[in-house]
């Protein structure tokens, strides 16, 4: 493991990036900036994040044996590595709202922005994106943001928590290299509004459903009214306000 700490970026993910192009890095290297400029959610979205507030992280990892199709199996096993964490924090009413968010409740408390790179039908390598709301006390524009410290009154030290994380992570590609576990029923079973009848924008239509779980693809699984189950991908559903 490499762990390289920058004063400020406009991204984790795009200066991992930049700099994968331009040297050879080690698997597992960590960049962590204090501050996050520019920070990029799921398709485009922005990310909030105060300077020595939070932890913004992204992190490299080579896979020697995944498949193309088996991209969803890191999603999980991170998913499930930062659950446990804030679990250790005793966070409160923790879930994974699809695809990529944390919650406490209904606030959010991380996002995740994963970019996998393919080489053929293999999967050669992912830029895993973390950014925690740790200390942060105000999400100007932002009303279902939310900090750890918000939530429990307590301020964390970064330092500790972020070793704890990198240690989790680890761990859960480790798994996820390896096939050690199925992750599916763990990750179904903490999905944000899961059974719950409610009324959802599907497709550009709005229908009264209720989340059953994913596809092995990552798919989002909605059964409608009637028991018709829909497959929802990225952008395709938007949740109730």
């Amino acid at each position: 493991m490499q762990v390289i700490k920058v004063n400020a970026t406009d991204s984790t993910n795009l200066h991992l990036k930049r700099l994968m192009a331009d040297t050879t890095l080690i698997d597992f290297t960590v960049l962590v900036a204090d501050s996050q400029l520019k920070g990029v959610g799921q398709a485009g979205t922005n990310w909030s994040s105060e300077p020595g507030k939070n932890l913004t992280i992204s992190v490299l990892k080579y896979f020697k044996a995944l498949r193309a199709d088996q991209g969803f199996l890191i999603s999980m096993a991170l998913s499930l590595s930062l659950i446990q964490l804030f679990k250790e924090l005793e966070i409160p009413e923790l879930a994974i709202k699809w695809p990529n968010d944390i919650m406490s409740g209904n606030k959010k408390i991380c996002g995740i922005l994963i970019e996998n790179t393919l080489k053929g039908f293999m999967l050669k390598q992912s830029v895993l994106g973390i950014g925690i709301n740790v200390n942060q006390e105000k999400f100007s524009n932002l009303p279902n943001a939310a900090s750890l410290k918000q939530i429990t009154g307590k301020s964390y030290p970064l330092d500790i928590l972020l070793n704890r994380l990198l240690d989790l992570v680890h761990d859960s590609m480790e798994e996820v290299e390896h096939a050690k576990k199925d992750l599916s029923p763990d990750y179904k079973s903490l999905l944000y509004m899961r059974d719950r009848q409610l009324n959802y924008e599907i497709h550009g239509k709005q229908i009264i459903g209720a989340i059953r779980g994913v596809t092995s693809e990552g798919r989002l699984l909605v059964e409608a009214e009637g028991g018709q189950l829909l497959s929802c991908g990225l952008k395709e559903i938007k949740y109730p306000l």
